[in-house]
């Protein structure tokens, strides 16, 4: 089992910075990196507020309000046993990160 930070990189906010920029810098998807911050995507940030940055070579799943793990399984074309290989705990709550690492 791994460990979920090393999922994630770690960025501290400076002054200036935008989410679009900060994504574009990382190769991330802004909405993506909005939504594993819980934050929306046109949503102020702060200097010194730190967001996690998801590391390339993994896939990132935000669970939504009826989602079962067969179908993320499903949706990452793998078995829901390898999704828990990659999540210590999965509660199938409307917002949690899943992740799993691509082949």
């Amino acid at each position: 089992m791994n460990n979920n930070n090393s999922y994630f990189t770690y960025y501290t906010i400076e002054a200036g910075d935008n989410l679009y920029e900060i994504a574009k810098k990382y190769n991330v998807n802004p909405k993506l990196l909005a939504a594993i911050n819980g934050i929306k995507d046109n949503e102020y940030i702060y200097p010194n507020q730190e967001l996690m940055i998801p590391k390339s070579g993994y896939s990132y799943y935000i669970t939504a309000e009826g989602d079962t793990l067969s179908g993320v399984a499903s949706a990452f074309k793998t078995s829901p046993e390898a999704m828990l290989n990659y999540n210590r705990t999965i509660y199938l709550l409307p917002e949690q990160i899943l992740v799993y690492k691509r082949g």
